[in-house]
């Protein structure tokens, strides 16, 4: 084989590099604020977690409001992804409430819904993201419906099941949080099946013809 054959490796431009330090950073981000919650997440703390010196992040993100800022978006991105990949593993049949019920439940395990819940929680007394955070929601839970729309595709244009669909994500996410309290994931689970229960009850009488079986 001659020299010229060889395919040297290519190098990565500038740019590339930079963009890769901005989601080690952003990914660093979302990590401490599941394990340390927002007041422990530092921009020292998420340096060290990605690797990178204090410089590179400052470069990046000048200030602790700068990088949650952009790990906001980041967030929703990745819960919005989380949210289609997600309806990929599950299928209809003939309890489609009953899937998408069980759906929201999967959906909302793991670090990116702590990392969430961190982020809501400051942003009460934090104006500048409650206003990042305003901005990116609506698109997260859009996604959550277009996936239950999958489930039901012949309901979901219909009011009622929409206002359904947000107020069994606003009873499973009441649960989890009073949930952080006193860590029991088996009992929120529990709960989470008894109040399926009752937004089935209710669905049934908004929407008699889901075709809900037993």
């Amino acid at each position: 084989m001659t020299r010229s054959a060889v395919s040297k490796p290519q190098r990565r431009t500038q740019e590339q590099r930079s963009t890769e330090t901005r989601i080690r950073l952003l990914d660093a981000t979302i990590e401490c604020l599941v394990e340390f919650g927002y007041a422990g997440t530092t921009t020292p703390r998420v340096a060290e977690r990605a690797g990178v010196t204090r410089g590179a992040q400052v470069h990046h993100f000048g200030s602790k409001t700068d990088l949650v800022v952009a790990a906001i978006s980041h967030l929703a991105q990745r819960r919005t992804e989380a949210a289609m990949q997600e309806i990929g593993r599950v299928r209809g049949g003939d309890d489609p409430l009953g899937t998408a019920l069980e759906f929201m439940w999967e959906l909302h395990q793991g670090p990116l819904f702590i990392a969430a819940i961190e982020l809501w929680v400051a942003s009460r007394t934090d104006p500048v993201l409650a206003t990042e955070m305003e901005k990116v929601e609506p698109y997260v839970n859009n996604a959550v419906l277009l996936s239950v729309a999958q489930l039901v595709p012949n309901e979901m244009h219909r009011k009622h099941v929409r206002d359904f669909a947000y107020t069994a994500m606003d009873t499973l996410r009441g649960i989890l949080v009073t949930n952080f309290i006193s860590p029991d994931p088996e009992r929120a689970h529990r709960r989470w099946l008894r109040a399926s229960a009752q937004l089935r009850l209710a669905a049934e009488s908004a929407v008699p013809d889901l075709g809900i079986t037993d």
